[in-house]
């Protein structure tokens, strides 16, 4: 049974419908892309499965209908790295780090994972007391993914994480990501634009337009489809 389950999934923003059944699941330790041109649908489909979007459809998270609310969805294991790094700027790094804990109820692992993240990202040890906002885009965007880690959550939804951040930093974004899955055993949806590092990264994707699934499978599938490569991998 797969961890996320997603069928016949509608969203809209008033009376604009942004998404029109969609289809799609996670499995159990991995990661999966969802690829697609601006306003295709992606970043409403993990609004839908986080809460902050009107929904409707089925959507399971280890067989059970998810709620509705943010914060329930939150506390049945689901982390949301939204686009836009998403930290919160006025606070510290340690006190972000912090606050992405704050659904979880074994308090005495914070220092443990806080000493595992040291080891993919060592900078945040002296910058504990910097303030989020004078970091730079890369750094946050690593921050914003450490915190969620420090949520320990099952599933997480990544947005645009490769967002005007330079290719050797998108790369080292999303190998944290891939160890810390294999290494804690969580799954991942995440939303990209650029295709290549993300199928590199993946075991399957989804290309969605106008907020319709227009093509599913594996990564060397999607790698493999003639109108997949000239339209999202540039050959």
């Amino acid at each position: 049974m797969p961890l996320l389950e997603l069928e016949d999934v509608e969203a809209r923003y008033g009376a604009v419908q942004a998404l029109h059944g969609i289809t799609l699941d996670v499995g159990e330790r991995q990661v999966v892309s969802v690829l697609g041109a601006n306003g295709a649908g992606k970043t409403t489909t993990l609004r839908a499965i986080s809460g902050t979007v009107r929904r409707s459809g089925g959507l399971r998270f280890d067989g059970k209908t998810l709620p509705r609310s943010p914060e329930a969805v939150a506390r049945l294991g689901i982390a949301h790295v939204p686009e836009g790094r998403g930290t919160f700027a006025e606070l510290s790094v340690d006190e972000n780090l912090k606050l992405g804990a704050y659904t979880r109820r074994d308090r005495s692992g914070y220092a443990s994972d806080y000493e595992e993240l040291l080891k993919h990202f060592p900078w945040l040890a002296e910058r504990r007391d910097q303030q989020a906002g004078t970091l730079s885009g890369g750094e946050q965007q690593m921050l914003a993914l450490a915190r969620a880690f420090m949520a320990r959550p099952r599933l997480i939804l990544v947005d645009e994480p490769s967002l005007g951040l330079a290719p050797l930093i998108v790369k080292q974004l999303f190998d944290v990501l891939r160890a810390w899955i294999d290494e804690h055993g969580m799954s991942a949806l995440v939303v990209e634009q650029n295709a290549n590092v993300a199928l590199e990264h993946s075991e399957r994707g989804y290309v969605l337009e106008v907020g319709r699934v227009a093509v599913e499978g594996t990564a060397d599938e999607l790698r493999g489809n003639e109108s997949v490569r000239r339209s999202y991998l540039g050959y």
